[in-house]
């Protein structure tokens, strides 16, 4: 196996072909096996369906030029920003499958992540906030025992349950799951039998090779001492070392999970070069072109991944899911504007939609009809789904297509998205998202809840941000980009919506943030409404004043 590994070694530029050579070794070495090695299955039957979850670090659903919002009769819409950033194997993957307009994920990134790996939501696996490495980040009046340790060796993760089964589980990338010393802070410890790049940090030191990414610093990328003092920019090394582990997984015959998890598009945003000029003369900011440098490389690597799939032999019993895990961070203007995700409003951290909303593409690497896992799990090609999913989703649907049971005990606030996948509309699971952030960022210490069109936010702590209320509430039908606030003309519809973001909270054991004297600030509910006054719903109603801070 050391050849296959040699290649992740050499700068992209010496990669790629070497890599085009090793996939032909590695078909030369599947025929030279044995008869029987060969027809230990029956033909028909294909080994269990390889695993691709493709994740970017703060890419939001408007960072692509793939069109995920939808109008009238669900037909993607194009905005400015899909014409100005360039990722055409986005389009691809697109094209193959079915992308989703109403994707959430939590609005900073451990949450999100740990809920991919345990299918369960930030409100009930408590890790509610990103993981500081090197100190707990509860903030001033964050729950005192939020889960800042993250994933521990115990935890049912989902490489764990596809290793258990037979899977060759990869790594590459941003991990995330714990701090500094603690059993998440390594990959290996929670499932995976490789890991290259992960560790407790959330974002790079550095991008370039040239600066070792970031060694000496408290940020530094480990595992790629090979790239240190070259050009290779750090998601070309990522990549490399993907298609490395992938070959050896190949050239084993085991099926493989990779966990894809690229530190792009994260800050510091350095530019990549290579694609620098294609945003010159934009008009928008330094930082905005970098950050635009950064999309277009992922997506370069997207293309290298599918590429180095199809060349293995491998892509029509590859299964792919491409995701951001939370809101844009694009430097477009100010965090609850409608400018990083326009139209949408608000960025990563924040309340709105901009701020949790991603970008999602399920595929079959190469769709074809006649791959027996494919007729299991059909996926429409070209498809937009506009029902809500979630990043809680991808376990239960990861497992169900791999064969592998969820343990007794475990459980999991995630559903499959098999019928969704096909196109059709799920009836069978409420269209419903809950988003807890007991903590400070971008908008401080709020719940959020989508049910249907609706979606209710619960501000604990008043302040200008929520116009000195504890709500807003917004009809995402008739205003998709929250520019209207109508908790004082719904009074109604926000005491049924808080009753079911109180009932979610409930449900997933959620922890509240705490009041100057350390007591817990539960919910204020609105006062119930009996029936409305002749002059409209709001006329006679007057919201509660806030606690004290």
């Amino acid at each position: 196996m050391k050849p296959l590994l040699m290649a992740a070694a050499l700068p992209s530029a010496l990669a790629r072909p070497l890599m085009r050579r090793l996939a032909l070794v590695v078909s030369l070495t599947a025929a030279a096996l044995p008869a029987a090695a060969q027809t230990a299955a029956p033909p028909s039957v294909p080994p269990p369906p390889n695993i691709v979850v493709f994740l970017v670090d703060d890419m939001g659903v408007m960072d692509t030029s793939v069109p995920f919002l939808t109008g009238r009769g669900g037909r993607p819409v194009r905005y400015p920003l899909n014409d100005y950033y360039r990722t055409p194997n986005m389009e691809r993957l697109a094209a193959r499958g079915i992308r989703f307009s109403n994707f959430m994920a939590m609005s900073v990134c451990s949450p999100s992540r740990i809920s991919i790996m345990t299918g369960q939501n930030a409100a009930r696996h408590r890790t509610t906030n990103w993981i500081d490495p090197a100190a707990n980040n509860r903030d001033a009046q964050g729950p005192p025992d939020w889960n800042w340790r993250g994933l521990t060796k115990t935890a049912v993760t989902l490489p764990s349950l596809l290793r258990a089964a037979g899977y060759r589980t990869i790594h590459v990338g941003k991990a995330h799951f714990g701090p500094n010393d603690s059993e998440g802070a390594d990959p290996l410890n929670l499932g995976f039998d490789v890991n290259v790049g992960g560790r407790a940090i959330g974002h790079p030191g550095s991008y370039f090779g040239r600066d070792a990414y970031g060694k000496g610093g408290t940020h530094a990328v480990p595992h790629l001492e090979r790239y240190h003092g070259t050009e290779t920019f750090l998601t070309d090394a990522l990549t490399n070392e993907a298609e490395a582990r992938v070959a050896v997984a190949v050239a084993e015959r085991r099926p493989f999970f990779l966990n894809m998890a690229h530190y792009a598009v994260h800050a510091p945003f350095q530019s990549d070069s290579r694609y620098a000029a294609h945003y010159a003369a934009s008009g928008k900011p330094v930082p905005a072109q970098a950050f635009a440098t950064l999309v277009e490389g992922m997506d370069a690597s997207l293309g290298r991944l599918l590429d180095h799939l199809d060349r293995l032999g491998v892509a029509g019993n590859t299964l792919v899911f491409f995701l951001g895990d939370n809101g844009s961070d694009a430097p477009l203007g100010h965090q609850h504007a409608v400018a990083s995700a326009a139209p949408l409003r608000g960025k990563k951290g924040s309340h709105y939609e901009g701020g949790m909303r991603v970008p999602f593409i399920a595929a079959w690497a190469r769709p074809d009809p006649a791959n027996p896992h494919q007729r299991r799990l059909p996926i429409a090609v070209g498809a937009v789904q506009g029902q809500l999913a979630s990043v809680c989703d991808l376990f239960p649907t990861i497992l169900a297509a791999a064969g592998v049971a969820v343990p007794g005990g475990h459980v999991v606030d995630g559903a499959r998205l098999d019928v969704r996948f096909g196109g059709r509309h799920d009836s069978a699971r409420p269209d419903e998202f809950l988003m807890h952030f007991p903590h400070e960022h971008r908008t401080n210490y709020f719940t959020s809840f989508r049910r249907g069109d609706w979606k209710v936010v619960y501000h604990y702590i008043p302040s200008d941000v929520s116009g000195g209320s504890h709500y807003q509430l917004f009809n995402l039908a008739r205003d998709p980009f929250e520019s209207t606030d109508v908790s004082a003309a719904e009074p109604a519809r926000l005491g049924e919506m808080m009753s079911a973001l109180k009932s979610a909270l409930e449900r997933h054991g959620a922890q509240y943030p705490v009041g100057r004297d350390g007591r817990a600030l539960t919910l204020v509910l609105p006062p119930p409404v009996t029936s409305p006054p002749r002059g409209g719903p709001a006329a006679n109603w007057t919201r509660p004043s806030p606690p004290g801070r």
